[in-house]
């Protein structure tokens, strides 16, 4: 029933590196963006990277600027979240999300979403 579904999360090392999806469709428009957003426990949910589906304007957070891509994939209704270099602050919920309603330019504001995957877990420990 969920648009959003993400997958790829797992235990990794620090420096390690891991690949998020979210398989994305059915919002019944054909531009939206797809962001993603990571909630550490006990934190708030912080943004980490969006992406245009059609344009491929990106955004990204400055603390993963240089270790995470943001990608749309080859198959369309996917988005990837390559995370390299991982550190124990990286460690959370990953969540993608959609902003069909506002969807001019990406953004890491999660206000600004209307929907929401479940979420993959992902832990950067030794």
């Amino acid at each position: 029933q969920s648009r959003l579904v993400e997958s790829g999360g797992g235990l990794v090392q620090p420096g390690g590196s891991l690949r998020l999806s979210c398989a994305h469709g059915g919002f019944g428009v054909n531009y939206y963006i797809i962001g993603w957003f990571r909630q550490a426990p006990g934190k708030e949910r912080e943004g980490v990277a969006a992406i245009s589906t059609e344009k491929n304007q990106i955004v990204y957070a400055e603390s993963v600027k240089g270790r995470f891509t943001i990608s749309n994939g080859d198959t369309k209704g996917m988005v990837y979240l390559e995370m390299n270099d991982l550190k124990p602050e990286d460690t959370g919920i990953y969540y993608c999300a959609a902003d069909y309603q506002t969807p001019y330019w990406p953004k890491l504001t999660s206000d600004r979403y209307d929907e929401w995957g479940r979420g993959t877990q992902v832990i950067v420990s030794s």
